[in-house]
């Protein structure tokens, strides 16, 4: 057992924790659980726990479904609720493997994980840090229509409504789970919210994202209103991204930073930028895996619609900050198509991977977008150079079937399970006969 071990079996002797939650996702991002004892911690930190992969969407085939969940003694916190009783209760997040030992292939941190030890034989540590939007609404339901909790806009500074006292519970209780938060604002329509979290390791921030959703959501149960990450739940209003900032560090160097250049952009940098923007189309499936993910880059105001880059251009799919331009550790870049209910364990790897392909085979960065390329129409966009994103799941889903380049991120079970699925859901979706058809076409 090692020391990480033996200091979580000590706090949970210390903090008199009742149960412990095991936490990881499936292959779409739901947060799974396994609820155990104290007494049986030290068993699992041996030996794993077992249980039925092939119960889980994409893990493993029922011939095969013997699978165990190995807890990280790293990510041990306890959870600010479930107090009141007395039942104080933790959390750990699991790597998962067979039973000779070997990781699961197609566990979504394993995936993630691969890119990153790619990264870190080429030397670099991957940081990330998100803008997480989301809504907040009194209700909504299959037969309800949703309510925004109020009617602000960008920065407002709500006093009659619940907005600013959720926002307050949410951060406290991610604080107590050791999560550190920036800033957090209501964003730009009626009931939508943003919460910035401080910038780690990319492991670490997807295991920090799937909390962060499991925080917001308990919070709104409690005080009776409904969070929700869906990327756009109004045909009016923009939807929800989840602008992710990434830089690449090199020991304590910050690769992104350049003094000499003139927006402080490395070579490292811009190869990278030059990988995503190359990879864009490939890659949205995985960033923007919902039907629902495309009316918000399709139908929302400053959605990224085409693979470009600029810098300070909020309608650029990269964007690159100005702010502390001469600040090494500042040296970021943005990306603004991934959105708040993607796996982010899937999204990060698959951004990593296109930058760090980009650095790999050198690859030429364009000049930047200075146009509002949101504002252009697609014959415009094309006409000026730029090439369009999916424009839908149906689209996204035909440029990841034929990338050899995801093939090979996702591994071959991941990437033929998502493809499986997600052509269920756009099937399932064309099938539908929706209000407005009705409303429009009825009396034909």
């Amino acid at each position: 057992m090692n020391s990480q071990q033996e200091n979580v079996l000590r706090d949970v002797e210390e903090r008199d924790i009742r149960f412990i939650r095991l936490w990881f996702t499936d292959l779409f991002g739901s947060l799974k659980t396994v609820m155990m004892s104290p007494a049986e911690l030290e068993t699992a930190f041996d030996e794993g726990v077992g249980f039925d992969g092939s119960s889980i969407e994409g893990f493993s085939r029922i011939s095969e479904s013997d699978t165990l969940l190995l807890p990280d003694p790293s990510t041990f916190q306890p959870l600010p609720f479930d107090m009141d009783d007395g039942m104080q209760t933790a959390r750990m997040f699991c790597d998962i493997s067979m039973p000779d030992g070997s990781p699961l292939y197609a566990d979504p941190r394993q995936v993630l994980r691969r890119t990153l030890n790619k990264a870190a034989d080429d030397g670099f540590e991957c940081v990330a840090s998100p803008e997480i939007e989301f809504f907040v609404l009194t209700e909504g339901s299959e037969d309800k229509e949703p309510k925004p909790v109020d009617d602000g806009g960008y920065f407002d500074q709500a006093k009659r409504n619940a907005a600013p006292q959720f926002r307050r519970q949410a951060i406290s209780a991610l604080e107590y789970m050791g999560i550190v938060t920036e800033f957090s604002h209501h964003e730009g329509s009626p009931g939508q919210q943003e919460i910035d979290l401080r910038h780690t390791d990319a492991l670490t921030m997807a295991d920090n994202i799937m909390s962060f959703r499991y925080v917001v959501k308990t919070v709104g149960e409690a005080n009776n209103v409904l969070a929700t990450f869906m990327p756009k739940p109004f045909r009016e209003h923009n939807g929800s991204a989840m602008h992710t900032h990434l830089s690449l560090f090199e020991g304590d160097s910050n690769a992104f930073h350049d003094p000499d250049d003139e927006y402080s952009l490395s070579t490292t940098a811009r190869q990278f930028i030059a990988g995503v923007v190359e990879h864009a189309s490939e890659i949205s499936a995985v960033t923007n895996q919902w039907v629902n993910s495309y009316k918000r880059l399709q139908f929302g105001s400053e959605a990224p619609t085409s693979a470009t880059w600029g810098v300070s251009n909020s309608s650029a799919m990269v964007r690159v900050p100005t702010y502390r331009l001469h600040k090494e550790a500042s040296r970021r870049i943005e990306v603004r198509t991934v959105d708040s209910a993607a796996n982010p364990y899937l999204a990060f790897a698959a951004v990593l991977a296109a930058g760090l392909d980009g650095i790999d085979k050198e690859m030429e960065l364009g000049e930047p977008a200075v146009d509002d390329v949101f504002s252009l129409t697609r014959r415009e966009r094309r006409a000026m150079g730029y090439k369009d994103l999916p424009g839908s799941l149906d689209e996204a889903l035909r440029e990841l079937e034929k990338s050899e380049f995801m093939a090979e991120v996702l591994g071959e079970q991941v990437f033929e399970f998502f493809l499986r699925s997600k052509w269920d859901e756009w099937h399932q979706y064309e099938d539908q006969i929706t209000k407005w058809e009705l409303q429009t076409n009825l009396n034909l």
